[in-house]
């Protein structure tokens, strides 16, 4: 039954029932907060019973119902997670850290022995998941059972063929939601932060990569399912870009440990992002115009490297794709967003430089690498471009060894907080780098 070690399952997702029935433990789906709540065991969230109730008496949780419906009538199946045992792991890497990297990743090693939670604080293309290898490799020769979760499905798509390329004896499974092989027991996983609801005290070290992003932000159902996934005593480890305020407070009152990387491994500073008006730019789109300021940017980017362009709706995007093909005829393009069904296939041409515009939602502010890319972000005071969006999306920039020259604008027709914010952030993460003496390359 090690289909159950460290699960908290319905009957229905068990494979070999009979065997659960027999030795498992069950646990409850649903408990009672007082006579009018009553709160989902799987996803933490509390709800009122008149709401919930169903036509039988029984209470049901809508919150994680994309998971399989719980209910009153049901009971979890469960078996502890067995002791670790200590065994040697092939370690197939032989890449060369950095001074900076080769710093993180001794302390996370040091937080994993010690049993601590750890946050790892690096900008973007600072090759975070270099930094997880020696960690990971401890680990699974400690018998430990580790965990890399994502808020992401195409951030989990990435990783997972580079951490079986770096323990290739080891077995490893993918879990997400559109996932077509059946659930196995492994020491090694990578998963959406949603599967983490099916498991039940499991890992010695969950890793938790871009704690920053949607959907995982803010969402207590996902914060508690992370709670639950973990054992007693376990190492937790937040990596990100663009801390939370959460987590920076969590680090200022010495409640959580850290580590800060504000340098990349070719030791050249972030791109600062140049802010330029734009007037009217939201009228000028809606009306099918190209802005003049925008064309001017675009010919003048071109030129050098490929150009991404961020917009801040996907309606806007695709007028603007028809008024951007009138201008530059000669130049091939294309637009991308999340519910685009040639979203991958787009990605890999405009990465094989099959298109030379990328026209994208926030879709593709994190989580991808394009080589020799400048970036445009039209509308940059949108309320849909926070800092920490801004932060990520001019991290796309200058991400390889070799030097592209590429640029970072803002286009917009009114500063905002979260614009200054952003250049205000990646302007300090530069000093840092070059105080450390990390980067030499201006």
């Amino acid at each position: 039954m090690q289909e159950l070690w460290g699960r908290k399952v319905l009957k229905k997702e068990i494979e070999n029932i009979e065997a659960a029935e027999e030795q498992s433990q069950k646990l409850l789906t649903m408990q009672e907060v007082n006579e009018k709540t009553i709160q989902c065991l799987r996803c933490g969230q509390v709800q009122s019973k008149s709401i919930v109730q169903l036509f039988n008496g029984h209470f049901f949780c809508p919150e994680c119902i994309q998971l399989g419906r719980v209910d009153t009538s049901q009971d979890f199946y469960h078996l502890p997670e067995p002791n670790p045992v200590k065994r040697i792991v092939n370690f197939a890497w032989k890449g060369q850290l950095t001074d900076g990297q080769q710093a993180v990743s001794n302390d996370l090693v040091a937080s994993v022995k010690k049993g601590e939670s750890r946050m790892i604080w690096a900008v973007t293309g600072a090759g975070k998941t270099e930094m997880l290898f020696k960690t990971i490799h401890h680990s699974l020769e400690s018998g430990y059972r580790v965990a890399i979760a994502s808020p992401r499905v195409d951030v989990c798509l990435e990783l997972y063929p580079r951490i079986q390329a770096v323990f290739p004896d080891e077995p490893a499974i993918l879990l997400h939601g559109k996932m077509e092989e059946r659930y196995r027991y492994t020491k090694l996983l990578v998963c959406t932060t949603h599967q983490l609801l099916r498991f039940f005290q499991a890992f010695d070290v969950l890793i938790i990569d871009e704690v920053d992003a949607f959907p995982f932000v803010d969402n207590p159902l996902l914060q508690y399912g992370v709670n639950q996934a973990i054992k007693t005593n376990s190492s937790l480890v937040y990596l990100t870009a663009t801390p939370t305020k959460e987590l920076t407070k969590k680090t200022t009152q010495n409640q959580l440990k850290t580590s800060i990387l504000p340098a990349r491994y070719h030791r050249r500073i972030l791109p600062v992002p140049k802010m330029k008006w734009c007037s009217r730019w939201h009228e000028k789109i809606k009306k099918g115009n190209s802005p003049k300021t925008l064309v001017t940017k675009i010919r003048t980017l071109v030129n050098k490297n490929d150009v991404l362009i961020f917009c801040p709706s996907i309606s806007l995007m695709e007028k603007l794709k028809e008024a951007v093909e009138k201008k530059f005829p000669e130049v091939p393009l294309a637009c991308v967003h999340s519910q685009d069904p040639e979203r991958l296939e787009k990605v890999l041409k405009m990465r094989n430089k099959e298109y030379r515009i990328l026209m994208t939602s926030t879709i593709l502010e994190r989580g991808v690498t394009f080589d020799g890319v400048s970036v445009i972000v039209l509308g940059a005071n949108h309320d849909v471009f926070a800092t920490s969006a801004l932060v990520q999306i001019a991290g796309r920039v200058d991400r390889r060894k070799e030097f592209t020259a590429g640029e970072v604008w803002f286009l917009h027709d009114g500063c905002t907080k979260a614009m200054k914010e952003a250049i205000k952030q990646i302007k300090k993460m530069n000093t840092l780098g070059i105080e450390r003496g990390l980067i030499d390359e201006m």
